[in-house]
């Protein structure tokens, strides 16, 4: 293919996609239940969050966030996957692979910088009780929430300007959706701009916030052993469903990264794609799982909507 932007490419092709037989309608069905409980579940929380004045407090609205987000990031993929596993030609519009790219790209940024602030949250209820409210009042929970969000956006914006006026000598992506780099590797002229531009933005974000998350934790740790038994209850039980999260994403955000920036083919197939999507599928699934059975008010809440949606019909 001869020299050209990728706003002359009119598809890409996703070439990690094989021939399954009648078995893709299984597959189909199987993907189309998992979206539909993804959506499911993560609607319901919010839902619950949303209706019950009594968790209009600063975890719970910032769990709302991540739970949009998981919504945000299910919707960036599972479409587009249901329309590959039963097509015979898996090609995909250039602005749809784009519109994936910034989906896909911002859903990472945003779960990662969540997770931090729900961090921070957690150091200041556990290491800074009596000054808790004070500090975390509603402007500051807007402004936490609005920065989570509109950093990755705006960021994002600079990596599919510079994709869509890239240089690309082919349009095959070896992956069963688009992603930023896959593009960087179609370029015929030198795209180490982007290249350095999306290192520092991925590993700025995700190691910015995971070094942040592991100062708060020291904090946390350190309060807990001086602590009483009172404060190492309450550090585990609204700890752990945030620590499990964080090495859920954490995983597969590794083996997504490391899949993309080196060169993955002595690796059988099957288990590239399953690592390439494990982030963007089970962490949506993880979290309000984990979070719906853990926390007790909002366990508890969600029954009692629940038992009026029952009542009701």
């Amino acid at each position: 293919m001869s020299m050209m932007n990728s706003s002359q490419v009119s598809y890409f092709t996703l070439a990690a996609y094989y021939d399954t037989g009648n078995l893709k309608y299984l597959y189909f069905m199987i993907v189309l239940f998992l979206y539909i409980f993804i959506v499911g579940l993560n609607v319901v929380l919010i839902v619950v969050i949303c209706l019950n004045r009594s968790l209009h407090e600063p975890m719970y609205l910032f769990l709302c966030s991540l739970f949009v987000n998981e919504l945000y990031g299910s919707t960036g993929l599972f479409p587009s996957l249901l329309v590959q596993i039963l097509s015979d030609i898996h090609t995909v519009s250039a602005s749809v692979c784009l519109l994936q790219i910034y989906c896909v790209h911002t859903y990472g940024a945003v779960e990662y910088l969540n997770l931090a602030v729900m961090s921070y949250d957690r150091y200041l209820a556990i290491c800074c009780p009596l000054h808790y409210n004070a500090r975390m009042t509603f402007n500051k929970i807007a402004t936490l929430i609005a920065v989570t969000w509109l950093y990755p956006l705006l960021a994002c914006i600079v990596i599919i300007y510079w994709n869509a006026h890239s240089q690309l000598c082919g349009n095959t992506i070896y992956k069963v959706y688009c992603d930023g780099h896959s593009i960087v590797k179609l370029a015929c002229s030198d795209a180490q701009v982007t290249n350095i531009y999306g290192l520092i933005a991925s590993f700025g974000t995700i190691f910015g916030a995971f070094i942040f998350i592991m100062f708060t934790y020291m904090k946390i740790l350190n309060v807990c052993f001086s602590g009483s038994k009172q404060t190492r209850q309450k550090a585990v039980s609204t700890c752990t469903p945030h620590l499990a999260s964080i090495f859920n994403f954490s995983v597969g955000a590794s083996f997504e990264l490391i899949q993309s920036r080196f060169n993955m083919k002595s690796v059988p197939s099957m288990l590239r794609i399953f690592l390439s999507l494990y982030w963007l599928t089970c962490q949506p699934l993880f979290n309000p799982v984990m979070y719906g059975l853990n926390l007790k008010n909002l366990k508890r809440n969600e029954s009692k909507l629940t038992y009026k949606c029952l009542i009701q019909n």
